[in-house]
């Protein structure tokens, strides 16, 4: 997993903008989408730039990231922000269920699924889906949408796109996918983007109803909420 790496020794997320005016900003949208719930387990949570604004909305949260880097700085962000209803747990995606005794009303996750193979979002989905409270949602935040990344990265979404520059990014970043190839090492240090589509059929064969909005700060992502029908 590309991600794992990258994000290895990191400590602080992949956010656009890094300050705290833009991170409240994600954050209201994201509580909006999260709409509730008293107890959040917030997967891949990084350095808690989202999970301590989340905080004052709900009674308990567990943040979990496989970085101990990130979870030190989260830790610091914590106690800096007076949190005491935020508990940290080291795991990955294939761990963390394991090192839980308590089930959630919300689980959420963002900027985090893309790093996962559709297989292992099908586990996580499955997993996740046993530690969730009844009415409860699982609501993956800021997913790479397979059909608005490929147009980002050639710079159509730019102010100042054109013909000339949209043609040469579009040939750097052929030559970028197959030296990749060749070298059989990731194509994208983002992760994978993902059909919004396959991913509804993924939650639907868990018992899920979803709901596919996109992000408001990030034009190539989109939102999912997942519901028990």
């Amino acid at each position: 997993m590309s991600g794992k790496i990258f994000f290895k020794d990191k400590k602080h997320g992949g956010h656009r903008y890094s300050s705290e005016e833009f991170l409240s900003m994600e954050a209201r949208e994201k509580l909006f989408h999260l709409d509730g719930g008293r107890t959040l387990l917030d997967f891949g949570c990084g350095a808690a730039e989202l999970l301590t604004y989340y905080a004052p909305e709900y009674e308990q949260l567990v943040g979990v990231d496989f970085s101990e880097s990130m979870l030190e700085e989260a830790r610091k962000r914590i106690e800096k922000n007076k949190c005491k209803n935020i508990d940290l747990i080291l795991a990955d995606h294939e761990t963390l269920w394991t090192k839980l005794d308590s089930s959630f009303d919300r689980i959420t996750a963002a900027g985090v699924i893309q790093y996962l193979t559709f297989q292992e979002i099908d586990k996580f989905i499955s997993d996740a889906s046993k530690h969730l409270n009844k009415d409860g949602k699982i609501v993956l935040f800021d997913i790479l949408d397979s059909r608005l990344y490929p147009l980002w990265k050639i710079g159509l979404f730019s102010q100042d796109a054109n013909g000339l520059k949209i043609l040469c990014k579009t040939g750097f970043e052929f030559r970028t996918a197959i030296l990749a190839s060749l070298k059989r090492r990731p194509k994208d240090i983002l992760g994978f983007a993902h059909n919004p589509y396959i991913i509804e059929k993924i939650a639907n064969k868990h018992g899920f109803r979803m709901v596919c909005v996109r992000s408001m700060y990030y034009e190539y992502k989109y939102h999912t909420i997942m519901f028990r029908t």
